[in-house]
């Protein structure tokens, strides 16, 4: 009896398990079509089931089938240069799905703007945003080069070619005399201070602090929201006078568990170089010019220095992600590494990056929410031996310009070739520097929240970043200068920077009546930054094989150093308000005040308000309009604020002392009265969308004038020699101008599809009301010892270039011709009123008047190439490099520029350089920036999804009249931390690049 019921309960478990596998094994079948907006079938349109693996395309006749789980209620329906759509299916076998153009859709997207979120149309500011579609392809180190040429008022220039290399960014133009023009950079809801850990470097070392940004891998970003107007970035204060870039890294979605995987490998080369005489031109110049030089100048020989010391550079780039999870529990994992070597031997780049996020949802009715983000990142550099500070020898880039094309680089036992302390071989420079920087980066937050009523949500993030950077060099004297044999030099430098945020936010979303809403965000927020550093360094050297900073100890006691740095207290404390209504989906305001208080500033002036007000209407939305057929988008837009810039360095405000061998020093004296640098910004603009959003765009006029600029200033005596005391400069910078961009979707048809995007830029920038004028932009090179090429002085632009005019060379005498005050033309051999250094005008500015960037991408069914350019017009270069390293007086022991390869010249070899005109030149140009050529392959099986294939072509080639490396280039020539612009000497030259990859998931 027993054994029957239990016969009878296993035979009853065993049909339910059956049944329930049955259930679990249950499909569908669900078919559709997909059309576009006017209704024709969409051919090759993927179609996947929501938390599967399973997909499938659409046919020529934009129909699709899918077997899937019975579970799944939802499909995700995407194509190129459409807006992806997700489905419910719940309960239905056929679906029909209608896809919109992508510029419809662009006014439902959504928009960071700062402690929140809005849809595009409902913005009232000058906002621009760039999705990882969008950005720029290639070998890109950090985000800022993601966004180069992509949106009007925003000018990116890449320093220099070294990989990781620095970047000037400015957003509408110049502003401060002194604080930085950098903008602010935000990174999900992380406000960055804008510094890196890796330490500098200087006595022939590289002296480019590299971009402080290196450590996040662009293939984690999403999307980088640009807030330029006061309007816009009042909500950060302090911070927010030169803009702010939001960057949004990709977040966790929900579904089964997907692999991404990304590789490309490539290769670089030299993009340009300044033109040099090559071993015949040469001789024929010592022909022409120092004849009887020729026996002990011609070595027989046909060499390129400058081909010797670069290199066709390899890069390796992997990237994978992991993502998955339900709405209550998902996660992200990504890994990445690049390996970049340099074009310059011995320099590269490597980088390891992981990042790790995730949202959980709690309680039984979710309204419990927690978000964990954490980034690790090293950076391992070689650097080349590319100091911008170097005397007559030179760094290594002047050595190879310089380097006597005849003149083998080694000799017949294949050593380098020793020609003095002065000559020096750049081969030689390159072994005798050995330069290694690492720096650590770990950027972890968690962000609960809790959903208090449907409408009400208080969130808080509490976020920690900090950096190691180490940096260990040594220096052989001996293969420089075989006197110096025992005086090797080597230095080892620590830097840590750990910063940490507290901000706190409620923000209430409302719809008030049918006709009114209302979005509003409360907020407190602390920020402790803490920075220092320390060296140690020493000299007395002779190498025995082993690098000098392992065993520093062995230097010479006398010739050993030891420095350390803390900065001062840098804490800000703020308290900010924002609301927008939006009245009928037409009238819409936004007001916003911040009260910031910084550590940074006098005790009477620590806390500063900063309010912004903007207005925008939705003409659109019309009943005079809403049916149009021409107008599908025309919004007007009003706005006014306030802003600070605080980027200067903390302390200011107090008494400060160093502290030297058994001596302290006072450096800086306190200010109690220092307050913000505050700018003010009108903006007014429009955005349309016409034709069936065919043609779209925006036009916008900023005005934006900057008072109480900060200064550091050195205090008449009897004050100590180094005090130095923080004001605040009576006068104004002002730029205003104009911002146009405009899309079209200039072909839209079954297989072809074709976009074009331009966006340009007119800026007027113009100083006033200061007493007196300011100095910077340090020339160097022999000959230019202490020379300062720019000034900030009234009715000019900020960094005016100030030299003299120079009219051409004498035909007597062979030297060169400048103008006078009174407008003659002389030289300074026979009269001294026509003294360069004492005849100096106003002659132009580096500040680009005109900005242009042009983007265009071809759909061809599977095929699509997307072309990038970026120019700059309207601004003078001061080309460094020809007016000190490449001169006629080179002659006859070095190279020259082939400018002077034109004996009509009448120009003499004794005729020496100055800070005049003649090095002065157009920076206009227009560089292809990246070309990318990509195949959608598709899925593959059922294993391999979404396979793209794709070339890259970047820096390919620039259209310019300028005779240097390259038009896009900012060599430091800062004086007393007054930044300059527009300087090129000797930089880490440009790269041109060939990239191929490829992605897919799993």
């Amino acid at each position: 009896m027993k054994t029957k019921r239990l016969s009878s309960r296993l035979a009853l478990c065993l049909g339910l398990l059956l049944l329930s596998l049955a259930g679990f094994a249950q499909t569908k079948t669900v078919t559709g079509t997909v059309t576009n907006e006017t209704g024709s079938p969409v051919q090759g349109a993927s179609v996947k089931a929501v938390g599967t693996t399973t997909g499938a395309s659409t046919g020529e006749d934009g129909s699709f089938e899918l077997n899937i789980p019975s579970t799944v209620t939802q499909l995700e329906v995407s194509y190129v240069g459409y807006v992806s759509q997700t489905v419910s299916i719940a309960g239905l076998s056929v679906v029909k799905v209608q896809l919109k153009p992508a510029n419809d859709a662009a006014l439902d997207e959504v928009v960071v703007i700062g402690y929140g979120e809005v849809k595009k149309k409902d913005l009232t500011g000058a906002v621009a945003s760039i999705s990882a579609k969008d950005f720029n392809k290639g070998v890109i180190t950090a985000p800022d080069q993601l966004i180069q040429g992509k949106t009007p008022g925003v000018m990116i220039i890449n320093n220099t070619g070294q990989p990781g290399g620095s970047t000037t960014v400015k957003i509408r133009g110049n502003s401060s005399i002194r604080a930085g023009n950098n903008p602010l950079f935000v990174l999900d809801g992380i406000p960055l201070s804008g510094t890196s850990a890796r330490p500098g470097g200087s006595g022939g070392f590289s002296t480019d602090g590299g971009n402080p940004l290196t450590y996040l891998n662009p293939s984690d970003i999403a999307s980088i929201d640009i807030l330029k107007d006061a309007s816009a970035t009042a909500i950060y204060g302090s911070r927010g006078a030169n803009g702010v870039v939001i960057i949004t890294t990709k977040r966790a979605k929900t579904g089964e568990p997907t692999l991404n995987l990304g590789a490309s490998v490539g290769i670089s080369n030299l993009l340009k170089k300044p033109d040099v005489l090559n071993g015949s031109a040469f001789r024929k110049a010592i022909q022409n010019y120092t004849p009887d030089d020729v026996a002990t100048s011609d070595f027989g020989s046909n060499v390129d220095a400058f081909d010797a010391i670069t290199r066709k550079a390899p890069t390796q780039n992997y990237y994978g992600d992991i993502t998955g999870g339900t709405e209550n529990g998902r996660y992200r994992l990504s890994l990445g590494h690049l390996d970049q070597s340099g074009i310059i031997k011995n320099s590269d780049l490597k980088k390891y990056t992981a990042n790790l996020s995730s949202s959980f949802k709690f309680l039984e009715n979710k309204r419990l929410g927690l978000d964990v983000n954490l980034l690790v990142t090293q950076t391992n550099e070689n650097l080349a031996p590319i100091d911008v500070g170097v005397g007559f020898t030179g760094n290594v880039i002047s050595q190879a310009l310089q380097w006597n094309p005849t003149r083998p680089l080694y000799d017949e036992n294949g050593n380098r070739t020793y020609v003095s302390s002065n000559q020096i071989n750049p081969m030689t420079s390159l072994a005798a520097y050995k330069d290694k920087a690492v720096v650590n980066t770990i950027v972890a937050s968690v962000s609960p929240y809790y959903k208090i009523t449907d409408d009400l949500e208080y969130k808080l993030i509490y976020s920690v970043t900090r950096q190691t950077g180490e940096r260990t060099g040594r220096y052989i004297a001996g293969m420089i200068d075989s006197s110096q044999v025992e005086n090797g030099m080597a230095f080892v430098s620590n830097n840590t920077e750990t910063d940490q945020q507290l901000t706190q936010t409620l923000s209430y979303n409302k719809q008030l009546s049918d006709d009114l809403s209302l979005n509003a965000v409360a907020g407190y927020e602390f920020l402790d930054y803490k920075y220092y550093w320390n060296s140690e360094s020493g000299s007395g050297f002779n190498y025995n094989g082993l690098d000098f900073y392992d065993y520093l100890n062995y230097s010479t006691a006398n010739n050993r150093s030891i420095n350390s740095y803390r900065d001062p207290s840098n804490q800000l404390q703020s308290f900010f308000l924002r609301a927008s209504f939006n009245y009928l989906q037409r009238y819409l305001l936004t007001a916003t005040i911040r009260r910031d208080g910084s550590t940074k500033f006098g005790e009477n002036n620590r806390y500063a308000n900063f309010p912004s007000l903007a207005f925008a209407w939705n003409v659109s939305n019309e009943p005079f309009l809403k049916n149009s057929r021409i107008v599908n988008q025309l919004k007007l837009r009003l706005g006014w604020g306030e802003t600070g810039n605080s980027a200067f360095p903390s302390g200011a405000s107090r008494d400060r002392f160093t502290f030297g061998t058994q001596s302290i020093t006072q450096a800086n004296f306190g200010n109690p009265d220092l307050k913000w640098e505050a700018s003010n910004t009108l903006n007014a603009g429009i955005d349309f969308a016409l034709f069936n959003s065919r043609l779209s765009g925006s036009l916008d006029y900023f005005n934006k004038k900057t008072t109480d600029a900060l200064f550091e200033s050195i205090i008449a005596q009897p004050a100590p020699p180094s005090g130095k005391l923080w004001v605040n400069l009576p006068g104004e910078v002002s730029n205003k101008g104009f911002e146009l961009s405009l899309t079209g979707n200039i072909v839209s048809k079954k297989d072809w599809n074709w976009n074009l995007t331009v966006n340009g830029t007119y800026i007027q920038n113009n100083v006033s009301g200061l007493t007196g004028y300011y100095t910077t932009a340090a020339l160097r090179g022999q000959g230019f010892s202490g020379v300062l090429g720019q000034r900030m002085v009234n009715g000019q632009p900020l960094n005016v270039w100030y030299l003299a005019k120079f009219a051409g060379i004498d035909p007597t005498t062979g030297t060169s011709m400048y103008v006078a005050k009174d407008g003659t033309v002389g030289t300074p051999t026979n009269d001294a009123k026509y003294d360069p250094a004492l005849n100096k005008f106003y002659v132009g500015s580096p500040n680009p008047k005109y900005l242009l960037g042009i983007t265009t991408d071809v759909t061809y069914k599977k095929f699509t190439a997307t072309f990038n350019m970026n120019g700059a017009f309207g601004h003078y270069l001061f080309n460094n490099t020809m007016a000190t390293v490449l001169g006629l007086s080179n002659l006859p022991g070095r190279n020259i520029g082939s400018y002077y390869d034109n004996p009509s010249l009448n120009e003499s070899v004794s005729n020496s350089a100055s800070a005049s005109t003649r090095y002065l030149e157009k920076g206009d140009y227009m560089k292809m920036s990246n070309i990318t050529l990509s195949y959608r392959v598709g899925n593959i099986g059922n294993t391999i999804k979404n396979l793209n294939v794709s070339l890259t072509g970047q820096n390919l080639f620039v259209l310019t009249g300028y005779n240097g490396f390259d038009p896009e280039v900012n060599t430091d020539g800062s004086d007393a931390d007054i930044p300059s612009l527009g300087i090129e000497y000797l930089p880490y030259p440009p790269a041109r690049t060939i990239l191929l990859g490829v992605n897919f998931s799993l």
